[in-house]
Order: C-alpha cells, then sequence, then structure tokens
C-alpha cells in the first residue's frame, strides 16, 4: 500500500520505516554489514534485522546504532527549544518557563 509523500509525518509506522531505511542506507555509505553495526552499536542482530526490516526497535537500541553510526546530531535536535520570529514570542515563552504540566487536558 502506497502512502503520499505528505502524509508520512503524520503516520507512525511510516516515519519509523522511513528512520529505518535511513539507518539501512547510512550503514551501507560506511560499507558496514548488519553483523558489524551489531558489534558496533552492542544491539542484537536480530534486532538490527527487525528494525531494518519493520522499523521496530526501542529507544535505547536506536540511540546505540545511531552512535554507532555517528547520527547523533539529529538526536539532539528531536524536541529542541523553538526558534522565534517575533519578539511577542520570546515574551510569551518567557512567562512560560516556569512551568512544571500544562493545563489543557483533551
Amino acid at each position: 500500500m502506497l502512502t503520499p509523500d505528505f502524509l508520512e509525518d503524520f503516520n507512525p509506522a511510516m516515519l519509523a520505516k522511513g528512520i529505518a531505511a535511513r539507518a539501512k542506507a547510512r550503514r551501507l555509505e560506511l560499507n558496514l554489514t548488519q553483523q558489524a553495526l551489531a558489534g558496533r552499536s552492542g544491539v542484537s542482530l536480530g534486532s538490527l534485522k527487525r528494525f531494518e526490516t519493520t522499523g521496530e526497535i526501542s529507544l535505547k537500541s536506536l540511540l546505540c546504532i545511531a552512535i554507532a553510526l555517528d547520527s547523533v546530531p539529529e538526536f539532539r535536535q528531536l524536541f529542541s527549544i523553538r526558534n522565534y520570529q517575533h519578539i511577542e514570542e520570546i515574551i510569551s515563552s518567557e512567562n512560560k518557563k516556569s512551568r512544571k504540566r500544562g493545563r489543557i487536558n483533551d
């Protein structure tokens, strides 16, 4: 089943498969076998194969693979602080920095 590219951002399964495909491409770019990447990352060969095939993997194992593939900067950007366009956004965010929990519950 083909999913239009613009829907990929809203489909967790497609996002996971895309991440797995990029990790595999990076592994091949580095000329590593699955066995070699498993050894470097500390992730079992079975988990690595399942990841490359289905996109399923634990977060800890994914981070270990990212470290082995020298792709940590991409994870550092995940959930990063927002870049502001206007001074009003900065002032508004200053008032919210001390917040410990959200108010919206739906």
